[in-house]
This record gives C-alpha cells, structure tokens and sequence, in this order.
C-alpha cells in the first residue's frame, strides 16, 4: 500500500481514510458523526458523568500527545475519571492511530500546531 502524506502532518491519507471508517464503525455513536459531540462535555450527565468531549479541535483532545490519545483508546478513559470503554481487543493499534489520524485531520492548522508542540514535549 502506498503512502500519500498530509502535508505538515504525522499521518497519511490512506490513515485518515481507514480511520474514517473505524471511527463510524467504534465511536460516532458516542463522539458523533462529525467528532462534534456535544457543547456541553463539561457538565456532568444525569448519571453523573461528563459527556465524550469532541473530538474535532473544539475540545481538550489537542492537549494529549499521540501515545495518550492511542493509550485512551486502547484502554478505555476509565482510568481518567470517564466512562469510555477500551478498545485494545477490538482495534490494534496502527488502526488506533488511525481513527486518531481521522479526528486529527478534522482540526485546524492553528490547532494542530498547538498539539504538535505538545506531543513534542513528550517525547
């Protein structure tokens, strides 16, 4: 398989397209369709939780290195006080990277560079 990449980015088109669809497939039904989810993801639910964050720039997601962000997915955002399941068993973990590089692509250059400076400081 051929890799086109995006240009000033980490991943490729052939990621963004595969992730395109796990993300439909995994987490729409939570995130939404468009990874806007909801305004109000910093007001706790009826149950006491808060709501999945958006995951299009527009929420706190651009905060979290790549190997978090991969990390959340794989096991879940228990371990951070939420409620989202883990999806290790389902996904592995080049196609976790690649529903990130999905939501990713969705986020505008000012925001993107923030979070590149970020997941540079992890490393």
């Amino acid at each position: 398989m051929s890799s086109t990449p995006v240009d000033g980015r980490w991943y490729s088109l052939e990621q963004v397209e595969l992730g395109s669809g796990l993300y439909a497939m995994h987490c729409a039904v939570c995130h939404a369709a468009d990874g806007s989810s909801t305004t109000e993801w910093r007001t706790l639910d009826v149950n006491g939780n808060y709501p999945p964050p958006p995951l299009n720039g527009t929420a706190h997601t651009w905060h979290h290195p790549l190997e978090m962000l991969d990390d959340t997915i794989a096991n879940g955002g228990v371990q951070f006080g939420g409620v989202m399941p883990g999806f290790a068993a389902v996904m592995d973990q080049s196609e976790r990277l690649a529903v990130v590089a999905w939501f990713q692509s969705l986020w505008p250059d000012d925001i993107y560079l923030k979070w590149q400076e970020i997941d540079s400081r992890s490393r």
